[in-house]
């Protein structure tokens, strides 16, 4: 029989955990399709008790060409994305990361490729625009995100209810540096539209490694199937714990993966595995000299 102190503890740690969802799609170029299916399964994700909810990549447009985000990119601050994004946060009472959208950039012919976050009361409480930007020439792939995209250069963190959250979106997490850079955050979130050929072998291993690397919880929301311009992604939207377990998972096609975050689980490993404080960033390559 478990102590009275042991059933207790428990019992603490279960009322400081919550849910998070990932929402994954396979979003059209028609934005006002893909804001109603993303508003179905934000409210699955609400009824299934999720107070987090992350979107994917572009949920809001993939065109049949590169440069049809242009034509609906939006000024900051005002659009009817961003309307949608702040009024679903509102109306559901939730924290809500929205996925990427295509902001104004700088230069005429591209956008921003940015992750807005809202809080319950609707309010845009962080934006991170997307550093790493995906070159691929692979057979008959061939993707160039520099040609219509243009790069953000801050890493961004925001403090929240539920701790500190690290936004990346997914070419970023091939560079484990940029979440080094987030320092000790609980939770990172990941929209994404990885592609078919590059996830079946390495989306799964990078997801998780990001988790334990940080011991963070890591949710990867992605664009999942085959999409109206031929495109294939490869899904597999996940939530990782900060041992690296997948707690939930969906393959293909639209859908909502869910799974308790437990902050007292995760401050118990890192006392367990101090390696956050064992870090020793003044390491400099060394030539030796020799005579």
């Amino acid at each position: 029989m478990p102590s009275p102190n042991s059933t207790q503890s428990r019992i603490a740690a279960q009322k400081n955990a919550f849910k998070v969802a990932a929402i994954q799609m396979a979003s059209g170029p028609n934005v006002a399709g893909n804001l109603k299916e993303a508003a179905r399964l934000i409210e699955r994700a609400v009824q299934d008790g999720a107070k987090l909810v992350v979107l994917p990549e572009f949920f809001a447009i993939m065109g049949m060409q590169e440069t049809d985000k242009i034509g609906v990119r939006e000024q900051a601050g005002s659009g009817p994305i961003q309307d949608f994004l702040s009024e679903t946060a509102r109306r559901n009472k939730i924290w809500l990361v929205g996925g990427s959208i295509p902001l104004q950039a700088s230069a005429p012919g591209k956008v921003r490729n940015a992750c807005l976050v809202y809080n319950e009361l609707g309010e845009q409480v962080a934006r991170y625009d997307k550093i790493h930007l995906f070159n691929l020439e692979l057979g008959n792939e061939k993707y160039q995100e520099a040609a219509t995209i243009e790069a953000g250069n801050q890493v961004v963190v925001v403090d929240s209810p539920f701790g500190r959250i690290g936004l990346a979106i997914c070419y970023d997490l091939r560079f484990p540096e940029l979440f080094r850079s987030m320092k000790d955050v609980n939770i990172i979130v990941l929209p994404a539209a990885f592609t078919a050929t590059t996830g079946k072998v390495h989306w799964e291993f990078l997801v998780r490694a990001r988790a334990i690397e940080n011991l963070c919880y890591f949710v990867a929301a992605a664009q999942g199937g085959y999409h109206v311009n031929g495109r294939e992604t490869h899904g597999h939207s996940m939530i990782v714990d900060p041992w690296g377990r997948v707690l939930d998972e969906l393959t293909r096609g639209s859908g909502v993966v869910i799974a308790e975050v437990n902050p007292s689980y995760q401050a118990s490993l890192r006392a367990s595995l101090p390696a956050l404080s064992h870090r020793i960033l003044s390491c400099h390559p060394h030539e030796q000299v020799t005579q």
